[in-house]
């Protein structure tokens, strides 16, 4: 849809876009983010700090970030989705240069006022620029094999310097989230179906080479596999992450140890209890209803971005937001997929709640965006 489209139709101005904002959706985003200062203030054994406070400051300022940009006409953003992409791509290539090391990888910029993780950018402005492709691209080319080399190559080229940092998890949500948005645009459900079953024959080779004299993967990185399907072999050692959580989700029971009583974490057996096991924590002082309530928040909010996106009509603002929703599935499920055991550790965040800036500053941006088109859909006169 053109610009000179746009203007034919009824589109809010002004101040008035307040009122066409998704409400409903900030309201949930403040829920799930209360959650998490709740919590922090919980692993601080009664604080603010470290944690809590700081947390809260970013989450006001991400909400500023959101509500600017759901200010701006969603053209301007499909306009500039090629530019945003480009400059992700560069702070990716700058961390290959002069990126700061932490925590065995090296992943972020230092920008004075914040260390910004690249990555984090890329995971929406991807999104951007393949919803600005399918936009522009006629929809009878959509699985035409010329036309999927563009959105192969921009997925690939992020995903091979996340690799490099190494980041397993941002790669695979990359991979994952980019996939969805080229399904979502109607490309080819025979496309996907070869790449999952080229997966699973990849999967059985590396598994049945170990121990011949083309073994696929080194020892050390069989040992993790070996860890992931039981972790009891090593709970010391390499297993000793997912052993804690374990015991931190089965001791909460139906409801609980109740706020501040979560002994795992307290006691400090629990690793990475603020940032990625934060889940760990809420599921042993609020049991099982608790972990449900958080995950029916988790799911509301992305039922809430799918009735926006199904309601519009721009196919920019409807791919974007779709993809943002995905991308925020895909950070709850593969959080709480990794912190039971049914993932593999691999270092994503629990969204609005780990404590952490990028990540919530870039996914409160990219609601931003579902904002702008929401506000902006077109509508009737």
């Amino acid at each position: 849809m053109s610009y000179l489209e746009y203007n034919v139709k009824l589109v809010p101005t002004g101040l008035s876009k307040i009122l066409y904002l998704n409400w409903p959706l900030v309201v949930l985003l403040c829920t799930v983010a209360s959650v998490g200062f709740m919590m922090l203030y919980s692993v601080a054994g009664g604080s603010m700090y470290p944690w809590a406070e700081p947390q809260m400051e970013r989450f006001a300022f991400g909400l500023t970030v959101m509500f600017v940009i759901g200010m701006v006409p969603i053209w301007f953003w499909r306009n500039v989705a090629g530019l945003a992409y480009g400059v992700s791509l560069v702070l990716l290539l700058g961390v290959e240069f002069f990126g700061e090391t932490g925590m065995g990888a090296q992943r972020w910029i230092d920008l004075g006022i914040i260390r910004l993780q690249p990555s984090e950018l890329m995971k929406i402005t991807l999104v951007m620029v393949l919803a600005a492709y399918y936009d522009w691209l006629d929809t009878s080319k959509t699985s035409r094999p010329v036309w999927l080399v563009v959105p192969l190559l921009l997925i690939a080229l992020p995903t091979y310097l996340v690799l490099r940092q190494p980041d397993l998890g941002t790669a695979l949500l990359l991979v994952t989230g980019g996939g969805v948005v080229m399904f979502l645009a109607g490309v080819s459900w025979w496309y996907f179906m070869a790449v999952i079953g080229a997966g699973v024959g990849l999967v059985s080779a590396v598994l049945s080479s170990r121990g011949t004299d083309w073994q696929l993967l080194k020892d050390y990185q069989y040992r993790r596999i070996d860890t992931f399907l039981d972790p009891a072999n090593d709970p010391l050692g390499a297993g000793y992450h997912i052993t804690q959580s374990k015991i931190a989700l089965g001791s909460g029971g139906w409801t609980g140890r109740g706020f501040m009583q979560g002994t795992q974490s307290r006691l400090n057996f629990l690793p990475e209890k603020h940032t990625d096991f934060i889940f760990t924590t809420l599921a042993e002082e609020f049991g099982f209803v608790g972990a449900v309530s958080l995950l029916s928040l988790y799911v509301t909010i992305v039922i809430f971005c799918a009735v926006s996106a199904f309601r519009n009509r721009d196919r920019f603002g409807s791919l974007v937001t779709l993809g943002v929703a995905t991308t925020f599935f895909l950070f709850f499920a593969i959080n709480m997929a990794m912190v039971m055991g049914l993932a593999p550790v691999v270092g994503v965040p629990l969204p609005l709640v780990s404590y952490g800036g990028s990540a919530m500053l870039v996914l409160l941006a990219g609601f931003g965006l579902a904002q702008s088109a929401h506000v902006h859909r077109p509508r009737g006169r």
